[in-house]
């Protein structure tokens, strides 16, 4: 792997070896140049760490059986930095829906869909603001005869830049096989299928066809492993996320994490209030306002527990809010006091999910 002149999202480097692709290859996802913008969307909002948090929720998406998702912290075997990993056992993605899921411009969202983020939408935003580069393994559970597919696509922002590319370029490989042997499956030409094994090995952290296949095994038989490695960086060179502080959790670097700790330990029961926006592992607490059943998230390696935030409620009242332009549609509304410090604030909670968090300190 090259090495990384992009630390933070401006800095752009050159290279002079262009890698030429052919037009029709399938196997590539080509889109305009224009879409390079959407990192610089979601990279120039201020509230970095919330973000990060959206970020997670999006790759937290509990499809196809899920029992467990998995977020941890390995290291980069080509240079030794820190990478995340999001894994699930859930169904895995087909050859389609691994390529809609990695495109840019494209979504066909269902407004009679139960799942939240089920195309992709959700994956880029959320791996376009931890870091520069994403590699995404699934093992889909349809079966060809007696064969499963298995999938690698690479997402990468520094091999776009170093490489000047004009189009958005995401190489991906798919293979088919019952667990014993992998066999390549061509969309295209062989010399395809090397231009994407190439630029893959050459700008991910796993730089033989050997080292991918080991990634595959590490999912049983269906499910998905994301690993975003290039963290970004902050304006003190330091990666944004904070790893060493706690080794159960992901922290984020700002000036409010020591104020929010102290106020966490004086008010221990409501703890939750002060650092879901400095903790990784309190937000997950409360992604979901009732956990599904035979459903489990662990965070470097000690699982999540659930944390319901109306826990220390007083006075405790719902509502029905209807919406003027359709009374038909309507939504639960809870209020309530907390026992020991004035909190103010909505959380809004879509699908037994939460899409939207406001909660702080009341002030005069």
């Amino acid at each position: 792997m090259p090495h990384r002149m992009i630390k933070q999202l401006f800095v752009h480097s050159s290279q002079d070896n262009v890698p030429s692709f052919g037009k029709q290859e399938i196997t590539m996802v080509l889109m305009h140049k224009q879409c390079q913008l959407e990192w610089t969307t979601y990279k120039c909002i201020p509230n970095s760490f919330i973000l990060m948090q959206e970020a997670t929720s999006g790759l937290l998406v509990t499809t196809n059986g899920a029992t467990f998702a998995n977020i941890d912290v390995l290291k980069n075997p080509v240079n030794g930095m820190p990478m995340l990993l999001f894994e699930d056992n859930g169904g895995g993605m087909t050859l389609d829906h691994l390529r809609q899921c990695m495109s840019f411009g494209y979504s066909v969202n269902d407004t009679a869909s139960r799942t939240i983020g089920q195309y992709g939408n959700g994956f880029k935003t959320s791996t376009m603001r931890l870091g520069a580069d994403v590699i995404v393994f699934s093992k889909s559970n349809t079966a060809v005869g007696d064969r499963f597919i298995q999938s690698v696509g690479l997402l990468s922002y520094s091999f776009l830049c170093d490489t000047v590319q004009q189009d958005i370029i995401v190489p991906m490989l798919d293979y088919e096989g019952n667990g014993l042997e992998l066999k390549e499956i061509h969309k295209c030409t062989h010399q395809d299928w090397k231009i994407c094994m190439d630029v893959i090995t050459k700008w991910s952290p796993y730089q033989n066809e050997g080292s991918i296949h080991s990634q595959f095994k590490k999912i049983n038989d269906q499910g998905t492993r994301i690993i975003i490695y290039n963290l970004w960086e902050n304006d003190e060179q330091q990666i944004e996320l904070d790893f060493k502080s706690d080794p159960h959790d992901i922290q984020i670097r700002n000036g409010q994490h020591d104020i929010q700790c102290e106020m966490a330990k004086k008010y221990s029961s409501i703890k939750h209030f002060f650092l879901y926006k400095v903790s990784l592992r309190v937000y997950i607490s409360m992604l979901y306002l009732h956990l599904p059943k035979n459903f489990k998230i662990t965070l470097r390696n000690q699982e999540v527990e659930h944390s319901d935030i109306r826990s220390d409620a007083m006075h405790i009242e719902h509502l029905n809010f209807k919406f003027q332009n359709d009374l038909k549609i309507s939504a639960k509304v809870h209020f309530w006091y907390t026992q020991q410090i004035d909190i103010q604030g909505f959380n809004v909670y879509h699908k037994n999910r939460l899409i939207k968090e406001g909660l702080s300190e009341k002030t005069d």
